[in-house]
């Protein structure tokens, strides 16, 4: 699938934004340690940015800030042949960045989705400003004849782009080698505030108390 086929099927912001508090909440409770999570969310990524991260532990990740100006998603396959590190000095694929309009262009540099050098670690980006109808992406310069396409946009957003609870429950079944409630899974996509029973059917070994600082931190409603 290739990027602009994805951001078709991208829903609004707000549900993309919803349905990643969902899927860093339930990483929350499946893998109490933060470095062993897949998918994170932070709240409080700014004093208005809001933040979505994937990080698969093999050099692959995203990151989508929420902002009052709108959304900005940018995603890093480390073996695609659009990375910045196919040539010497290491640059962003021609046209990968055309188009970002201006509110948005601090995220581009952000430090945190660059390298030391201040190269961004980006091969794939798409934005969509507050009052857009759709997500946009630059005009991407196509691959030379020949070149291998390993689809990236659509496996590093794979599981949100599908949206089901269903996806997430496969997902997490073969990354986490656990067994996952697809019920539990339901009430977490529905935003639901979370119970004793939910989470102990997800983790035996937790209890909501222990999820105080990661709903906090995941904005996810308490029902407070």
């Amino acid at each position: 699938m290739s990027l602009h086929e994805v951001i078709r099927r991208l829903p609004e912001i707000p549900t993309v934004r919803d349905r990643s508090r969902a899927m860093a909440m339930m990483d929350a409770i499946i893998s109490p340690d933060w470095e062993s999570r897949f998918y994170s969310y932070d709240a409080r990524w700014s004093s208005t940015e809001e933040m979505a991260s994937m990080r698969d532990g093999c050099g692959n990740d995203y990151s989508i800030v929420f902002s009052p100006s709108g959304a900005f998603a940018r995603g890093f396959d480390h073996e695609s042949p659009m990375s910045p590190y196919r040539s010497t000095p290491p640059a962003p694929w021609p046209g990968l960045f055309d188009g970002v309009p201006e509110v948005l262009l601090p995220q581009v540099t952000e430090p945190a989705f660059s390298d030391a050098g201040g190269t961004p670690r980006t091969t794939v980006c798409f934005w969509r400003e507050k009052a857009d109808t759709e997500w946009k992406c630059g005009a991407v310069e196509a691959l030379p004849r020949g070149t291998e396409d390993d689809g990236s946009p659509e496996w590093l957003f794979d599981v949100l782009l599908d949206g089901r609870p269903e996806a997430y429950q496969e997902f997490a079944e073969e990354y986490y080698e656990v067994p996952v409630s697809l019920e539990a899974v339901r009430h977490v996509y529905a935003l639901r505030p979370l119970t004793d029973s939910v989470v102990s059917s997800l983790n035996p070994d937790l209890d909501l108390a222990d999820l105080e600082e990661d709903i906090a931190r995941i904005g996810y409603p308490s029902g407070e």
